[in-house]
């Protein structure tokens, strides 16, 4: 099974940025754990904060992998391209989210990817993606 790991802008900061919000842990470190608790997924993780370059990955490996979770960060709010591109695509995707958006500012309430997704994860902390992983399982 192969799945990528898609992140968005800013989470390039993790453990640096709002830790109170996003922890201290950096997404580099929590990835080589996920590959440790995950042995049987090949796993890929890409991290961008150019709204383009989100879209042409999602666009590359949208007909051949088993999956994608797309932390889309702010452009999930503002984003029509993104969900466009994840509507394009046959792969599975899941909406991940590391705070609860709905606790949030009220901008952030809305997101141009959730209908088009299998499953959206939102306020769990980092643990999001392992609960993702395993929705693939």
């Amino acid at each position: 099974m192969k799945i990528i790991i898609i992140n968005g802008p800013n989470l390039n900061l993790l453990g640096k940025r709002e830790t109170d919000i996003y922890g201290s842990e950096t997404f580099e470190d929590y990835f080589k754990q996920l590959k440790i608790d995950f042995p049987t997924i090949e796993l890929e993780y890409f991290q961008s904060n150019i709204e383009g370059e989100l879209i042409d990955k999602i666009q590359e490996v949208g007909f051949s992998y088993d999956g994608v979770i797309l932390n889309a960060a702010a452009y999930t709010h503002t984003s029509v391209g993104i969900g466009d591109a994840i509507k394009a695509i046959t792969t599975p995707t899941i909406e991940v989210h590391i705070s609860n958006t709905f606790s949030r500012e009220t901008f952030r309430h809305h997101s141009f990817i959730s209908p088009n997704v299998k499953g959206i994860i939102i306020g769990f902390g980092m643990k999001s993606y392992a609960l993702a992983l395993q929705s693939f399982l």
